[in-house]
């Protein structure tokens, strides 16, 4: 018995110690178990097993000894944690994550908890069992959409005045008691109750779609539901009850936010339904001011965009003017380095910054201005913080070297405007005026104006916008001493001369440099500007109008300022008022106005009788949308190549370029009611506008002087709005007027070459504008031939159509034109032998006296054959070309005289024989 005690005392301590046999071998538990440091889980609310990143799996580098290499369990840290690991596989040490009961995200949704593996010890007990680090599990509970949303209140009850459209009326709210983002968040309200005036946005907010009356329905009872992001919808909707309040506010009524107006209409009323509602107050008076605000569009308004120089001729200015601000080109190249504002609708703008100028040369200008005359230009200038005590220098008259003197100079300094004159001590030497000073508003106010300084000296006038204004402040000074010094002229700063500590000059330096932005800046010496003209020039083309001044009410006054931007009104009767305003309208003149918005400004003050409080009108504001208008096409035709007898260039009158020039117009109308026709999207449409410059460009080597030139009488520019300027490179015709007038003029230009048989073919290259290249005509090229005498010439000539013509031979028109080609070569075949036979005869019967010789030379024989003209409605008709009278056939032109009917074919084709300046046709017809 004692010995059975003992030894199993023995096998318990050997237990222990951890010594077992496993195949005749000794079995130790060395290792722990190992697993990750960190799980991450997702398990859905209401399921029970947990999906963890990564997998639960622990690892035993014991394995795969039994026991010590095995896992047998993973033990969960933390009480509170409604879960448990189970081992799935102990061998391989996959175990599983699961809830020990039914998961809410809405009690909590997530979890963090410690997880340990533990392997099986030294044997079948576990003893002498290891277990891993510890691990974190952070469990994300994933919700289900179970809740519908809830309103807050379980009735909605507002008030509102009739006759007002309201943004929000009134703001719903339902919850939703779901955990996530997802199902917890309301996405959308909807009002399920039909016909009612209301909308309600995703927000819960509720606006009125019209305006309500009080006398049509004075309760509205809407229900509305609300809808999760999961789109669940609530169990129950809301009751929201809207009442309608009589009480009327004073204010204008029956107006429209938004007006269209279509280019080319005229005058178009603003507020044709418009009325005052005063709620039944009593008024003494009432004021009212409209205010078009254009200062976005253009200098300040929609104005014309032509040239300076198109501008002045079209306003009747005196001639002489230099415009110092000029398009940058080969002759005015002083303005190249500027900066320019090409956003401006064709407006040449140039703006400084403070760092560049312009130098102008000194043909340009004369250096010493006489008594009388005129500096004139656009300025867009605003105050420079940091930068008040320094002149800003918009042009100024310097020396060029040594003393730096200034002989006239305009500068903006303080918001002031400077006009410095200094006469020569020669021309006045006594002290007199020589700093004109002016203080206005509008030189810092950040918008366009058009500033005119007339110098009848010592008399200096300033118009700004075609309005005098007077010096403040005149200074006097002493004349300039003379010298011999040359004088530069600068734009947009002063040229200032400094020394070296030598004593030497060094280069020139730009001063008092001017921020800012000026346009067409001119100076017109010996004459000055009328105030007509400078009414002209700086004229807005759109404004405020009165539709029909004869009709407005009695007591009725009204005032506009100068560009007709604002109009102030004022009665005593409000109907006579109301009438008043609905005759405003808004008038844009231009042909091709800028499009765009012109916002609009109304405000109101009223005065009762006999009360120190009366109402209040609220200020309305409106725009005017100006519609793009339609695009004109200008397009140029002619005939695109002439070959004339070199004698005809060599002539008197020279060759006469362009004598069957045509210049039409077309717009596409778009597919509205007044132009829609079926399958076709728009409408062509002729129309008639102005042209502000035609230029000739002579293509490849430019004309020689004293073998070729251009030439324009200038009887021709008598009674027109043109003037035209020539050079070796072409001619430019320029100034506002008609289509029509530009054809006449560029008619009567002429070609001279007086040796054509050094360059006998010259080409040219005609292009037209409207508004200084915002609309630009085709590219018409003209080629030009010079024949000698006694040369074969069998050249077809190509006529540019008509823009209306339209170039079509049928099949039956190519028979008539082969039986005319043949019946041609028979009449010529029949009239040299018959000339021949002639010859002959007289040979035989004169051989006492000289043979008189008729001389036909065939190879001489220069025949033009035109066979794919079409005769219009208004017949074909040819012309000859400097005819050798009598013996040869010369080079004939066709052309339509009637050219908008020859685009249908009416006849047959017709050829004809030219052989003298009067011309003949086979056999007295056309063929």
């Amino acid at each position: 018995m004692c010995e059975c005690v003992f030894m199993c005392v023995c096998a318990w301590l050997f237990f222990q110690v951890g010594v077992a046999v496993w195949g005749g071998k000794k079995i130790l538990n060395k290792h722990k178990p190992w697993i990750e440091t960190s799980y991450h889980g997702v398990i859905t609310e209401n399921m029970d097993i947990v999906q963890l990143d990564p997998p639960l799996v622990a690892l035993d580098k014991d394995a795969p000894v039994p026991y010590a290499g095995e896992i047998c369990a993973f033990k969960i840290q933390g009480l509170e944690a409604p879960f448990e690991a189970v081992v799935l596989n102990g061998t391989s040490g996959e175990g599983q994550l699961r809830a020990r009961g039914l998961v809410d995200c809405e009690l909590q949704k997530e979890y963090t908890f410690i997880i340990q593996a533990h392997d099986c010890g030294a044997g079948p007990g576990g003893t002498g069992g290891k277990k891993s680090h510890k691990a974190v599990v952070h469990i994300q509970v994933n919700d289900v959409n179970e809740f519908s949303p809830v309103f807050r209140e379980a009735q909605y009850h507002v008030a509102v005045t009739e006759g007002k459209i309201y943004d929000n009326i009134l703001q719903v709210e339902a919850t939703d008691q779901d955990c996530s983002p997802q199902y917890s968040q309301i996405c959308n309200y909807q009002i399920t109750t039909s016909n009612t005036p209301f909308a309600i946005d995703r927000n819960g907010n509720i606006r009125n779609t019209e305006k309500l009356s009080f006398d049509k329905q004075q309760q509205y009872a809407v229900l509305v539901t609300a809808f999760d992001c999961g789109q669940k919808r609530s169990t129950e909707s809301v009751a929201v009850h809207i009442y309608v309040k009589p009480v009327c506010k004073p204010g204008w009524q029956g107006w429209d936010k938004r007006v269209d107006y279509e280019p080319g209409t005229g005058s178009k009323q603003l507020f044709p339904k418009m009325n005052l509602e005063t709620c039944g107050g009593l008024l003494s008076s009432v004021r009212t001011t409209v205010e078009l605000q254009t200062s976005h569009i253009g200098k300040g308004c929609d104005r014309e965009t032509y040239s300076e120089k198109s501008l002045q001729k079209l306003c009747g200015a005196s001639s002489g003017s230099t415009d110092l601000l000029p398009a940058p080109s080969a002759s005015t190249n002083w303005t190249a380095s500027l900066v320019t504002d090409s956003e401006r609708d064709s407006d040449l703008i140039f703006r400084f910054d403070g760092r560049q100028a312009a130098r102008i040369p000194d043909q340009v200008v004369p250096q010493n201005l006489t008594d009388q005359f005129t500096v004139a230009t656009w300025m867009k200038h605003g105050p420079n913080p940091g930068l008040r005590a320094e002149k800003e220098t918009l042009l100024c008259n310097s020396d060029k070297t040594e003393m730096n003197r200034h002989h006239y100079s305009l500068y903006v300094h303080n918001c002031r405007l400077v006009f410095l004159l200094r006469r020569d001590f020669i021309q006045v030497d006594t002290f007199r005026p020589a700093e004109f000073h002016w203080k206005l508003d509008q030189i810092c106010d950040k918008e366009w104006h058009y500033y005119v300084i007339n110098v009848e000296f010592p008399v200096v006038t300033l118009y700004v916008d075609g309005v005098t204004y007077d010096p403040y402040l005149v200074t006097d000074d002493w004349p300039i001493h003379p010298s011999q010094i040359d004088v530069q002229l600068t734009v947009g700063a002063c040229c200032a001369i400094s020394s070296d500590n030598c004593g030497e000059v060094t280069k020139p330096r730009f001063t008092q440099c001017f921020r800012g932005s000026l346009s067409g800046l001119t100076i017109r010496p010996g004459k000055i500007e009328s105030q007509k003209v400078i009414s002209c020039l700086q004229a807005c083309k759109e404004g405020l109008d009165i539709n029909s001044l004869e009709s407005l009410g009695k007591g009725i006054k009204f005032h506009f300022n100068p560009a007709q931007s604002i109009l102030v009104m004022e009665g005593e009767d409000l109907e006579n008022m109301n009438a008043a305003l609905r005759k405003v309208s808004y008038i844009n003149s231009r042909q091709f106005p800028t499009p765009g918005i012109r916002r609009l400004h109304i405000s109101t003050s009223v005065q009762c009788f006999g009360e120190d409080t009366c109402i209040s009108i609220p200020d309305i504001d409106a725009v005017v949308m100006v519609l793009q208008p339609s695009e004109p096409r200008i397009t140029i035709a002619g005939v695109d190549r002439l070959t004339r007898p070199a004698a005809d260039l060599r002539g008197p009158a020279g060759l006469t370029l362009f004598q069957d020039l045509h210049i039409i117009s077309t717009v596409t109308k778009g597919d509205t009611a007044s132009h829609h026709t079926a399958g076709r999207p728009g409408v062509q449409e002729e129309i008639i506008h102005n042209l502000d410059y035609c230029d000739i460009l002579v293509l490849g080597e430019e004309l020689r002087p004293e073998q070729e030139s251009l030439q324009l009488q200038r009887s021709t520019l008598l009674g027109k709005h043109l003037d035209a300027t020539n050079s070796t490179s072409g001619m430019s015709i320029y100034g506002v007027d008609s289509m029509s007038n530009y054809e006449q003029v560029i008619r009567q230009v002429h070609y001279h070459n007086w040796h054509p048989a050094q360059n006998p073919d010259r080409k040219f290259r005609l292009t037209c504008s409207e508004l200084n290249g915002r609309y630009t005509s085709n590219e018409f090229t003209l080629e030009v031939s010079g024949l000698e005498s006694g040369t074969i010439k069998i050249q077809e000539f190509q006529f540019v159509p008509h823009l209306a013509m339209v170039h079509r031979v049928p099949s039956a028109a190519t028979v008539v034109i082969v039986i005319c080609i043949a019946t041609l070569v028979v009449v010529v075949v029949l009239g040299i032998y018959r000339i021949h036979l002639t010859h002959q005869q007289e040979g035989r019967s004169s051989d006492t006296t000289k043979e008189r010789e008729l001389d036909w030379d065939d190879s001489a024989l220069n025949i033009t054959v035109n066979p794919m003209e079409v005769r219009g409605r208004g017949g074909l008709k040819t012309k000859p070309w400097g005819m050798n009278k009598g013996r040869k056939v010369s080079v004939v032109r066709t052309r339509c005289w009637n050219s908008l009917k020859c685009s249908q074919d009416q006849g047959q084709n017709t050829v004809q024989f030219i052989n003298s300046d009067r011309g003949f046709q086979v056999n007295d017809k056309i063929l």
